[in-house]
């Protein structure tokens, strides 16, 4: 691991903004690395206010697609949502759909099969539209680069509204009204809003046109916190507005579909952590393992006995998810392996009966073993079919599209995107991208690196400091959660190696130290996940230094700070 040090700001500031707040230093070195450096700023930070959300008519093509959407509830019209089948697909949806149902009766939803019709929007989403007297066809987190498919849905007299967040290419399709703050001649001023975020705007839009109350909106922010956690954007701006008050909804009255989850999890109060790691992989699964649409299904129920048995389904789905995933893996490291291409720059690896829902998930955990650029491909009808994921610092989808020669269709953001190509360009795309990463990859990048925040001593780890470090979430990209760095530790000796044993032999894999400081006799609870190889070193060491984050721990009914590891350095 390399640990990088945040830039130290400007100690005056730092000291200024102290005193104003009356908070440690350490705190207020993290609002300034933020870019807060006054009293109303932090107070801004702490309390999102919904008041501070731009207007949605500053978003290029919204009045045009305000309009065409208000033109067909007037005319007796049929609306099809349309949306891609991940969780911001789906999340955007179910709220949009949810919405205009609130005020008209003639909408229906669409989410495109993953195996029979891909990302996307797809000919046979138009051909159903048509079948079935749909004129207007506002496409969600999808679309951007649907030129032809937007062409083809014109000949049939069907419009089309995107509200897309991903690169617009050199052109745009012609609909009636393009919705993605991405455009370079677009000026809203925030441009890293989620597809169901960009949705989020639209209905803003028409409810101010209705002039409805803000407050009516409230309610469907829980599926905006979800797809912004799930999506993995920015947690600045106007998302960490959204995301704060959807976490508020998600907590104090979830809708049946996102509650009926959280009864199976017995959790009560969750974090953007908790979105990510409990909320999101179920409704995934469902597009993954069977349809997309089941999950909009559970998020757009009102009767909470349907969708405890629609989130039952998906939990299964999610567990059939897992043993994929798992089974995959195993087989993709072993055909590293067998080709030898460990030392590879990047990783490059196809079967075609690999499930094609969970060959991303594939891609990130791959990249945990061997960490550089990685495509997991499988066969996908006539063609080959990938998910691609990168490391820190390193734009995946330029890449891409230096070798986009070799490539049918690809699309995405910089650190995740997914392709196809025909069977027989395989190989020379394999040796093409292997080449363009090697050359364009720094040395710098090919090791995982820990960001350091601040340096901290032990004793400044109080109650009070924790409660405002947790006013900071919450937590994302542009706004992580802040790793401290603490050095001259020791531990008491009774640092041991917990977990449990899967093979008889073997040790512990966790970590668990009992740490000291200085001359202070008060002991820091520290865990450390997959570290307990660390424990001899320590043991024997004179000192050592600790990168970690800070958490609350509650056993047996009391509550203490704890130090979950990030690395340690003897």
């Amino acid at each position: 691991m390399r640990w990088i040090s945040k830039t130290s700001p400007d100690i005056e500031i730092v000291d200024t903004l102290s005193k104003s707040l009356g908070i440690n230093k350490v705190l207020s070195q993290l609002l300034v690395q933020r870019g807060i450096q006054t009293f109303e700023a932090a107070k801004s930070f702490f309390r999102p206010s919904l008041d501070e959300l731009h207007d949605p008519f500053l978003m290029k093509g919204m009045e045009q697609a305000v309009t065409r959407v208000l033109h067909a509830i007037e005319n007796g019209e049929s609306i099809m949502v349309y949306g891609d089948y991940d969780v911001d697909g789906t999340t955007a949806v179910a709220l949009v759909s949810s919405y205009l149902l609130t005020l008209y009766p003639n909408v229906v939803t669409y989410i495109p099969d993953r195996y029979e019709e891909g990302y996307g929007i797809s000919y046979q989403g138009i051909d159903f539209a048509e079948d079935n007297d749909i004129s207007l066809i506002i496409a969600l987190d999808c679309g951007i680069k649907a030129i032809e498919k937007v062409a083809y849905a014109k000949e049939k007299n069907i419009d089309f509204i995107i509200c897309d967040h991903h690169r617009p290419g050199a052109i745009v399709p012609e609909a009636v009204a393009v919705l993605d703050p991405k455009q370079k001649d677009c000026t809203y001023p925030y441009d890293e809003l989620s597809g169901c975020g960009v949705g989020f705007k639209f209905i803003q839009a028409i409810a101010q046109i209705q002039e409805q109350p803000f407050s009516e909106l409230i309610p469907y922010l829980d599926l905006l916190a979800i797809s912004i956690a799930a999506d993995i954007v920015p947690i600045d701006g106007e998302n960490r507005i959204l995301a704060y008050h959807g976490l508020k909804v998600i907590n104090s009255n979830p809708r049946p579909g996102v509650k009926a989850i959280l009864e199976q999890v017995q959790k009560q109060v969750l974090t953007i952590t908790d979105v990510v790691f409990i909320i999101a992989p179920r409704i995934n699964a469902a597009g993954r393992i069977k349809k997309g649409i089941h999950a909009v299904e559970l998020m757009t129920e009102r009767d909470f006995t349907l969708a405890k048995k629609y989130a039952s389904a998906i939990d299964q789905y999610n567990a059939d998810r897992k043993e994929l995933d798992k089974k995959i893996t195993e087989e993709a490291l072993q055909q590293i392996k067998e080709n030898k291409e460990e030392q590879n720059s990047t990783t490059v690896v196809y079967a075609e009966n690999w499930h094609k829902g969970v060959i991303g998930i594939v891609a990130s955990r791959l990249i945990e073993t061997y960490y550089r650029p990685t495509l997991v491909f499988t066969k996908s009808g006539e063609k080959l079919a990938a998910s691609a994921r990168s490391v820190k610092g390193f734009d995946v989808y330029n890449a891409l599209e230096a070798c986009s020669e070799h490539i049918e269709q690809f699309g995405g953001h910089k650190y995740a995107a997914g392709l196809t190509l025909l069977p027989e360009n395989y190989k020379a795309f394999k040796d093409a991208f292997e080449i363009e990463v090697n050359k364009t990859l720094p040395d710098a990048l090919k090791t995982p690196e820990i960001v350091i925040d601040a340096e901290v001593e032990l004793a400044d780890l109080t109650a009070k400091f924790y409660r405002i470090l947790s006013q900071f979430a919450p937590f994302g990209p542009a706004n992580m959660k802040p790793v401290f760095k603490a050095t001259a530790l020791r531990d008491n000796g009774y640092g041991k190696r917990i977990g449990k044993v899967v093979l008889e032999g073997d040790l512990p894999e966790h970590l668990r130290l009992n740490i000291v400081y200085g001359a202070d006799d008060k002991t820091y609870n520290a865990i450390g996940f997959g570290m307990g190889s660390h424990l001899e070193e320590i043991e024997k060491a004179p000192s050592f230094e600790a990168a970690f984050t800070v958490e609350e721990n509650h056993w047996n009914g009391y509550t203490s700070l704890q130090l979950m590891l990030k690395d340690l350095k003897i």
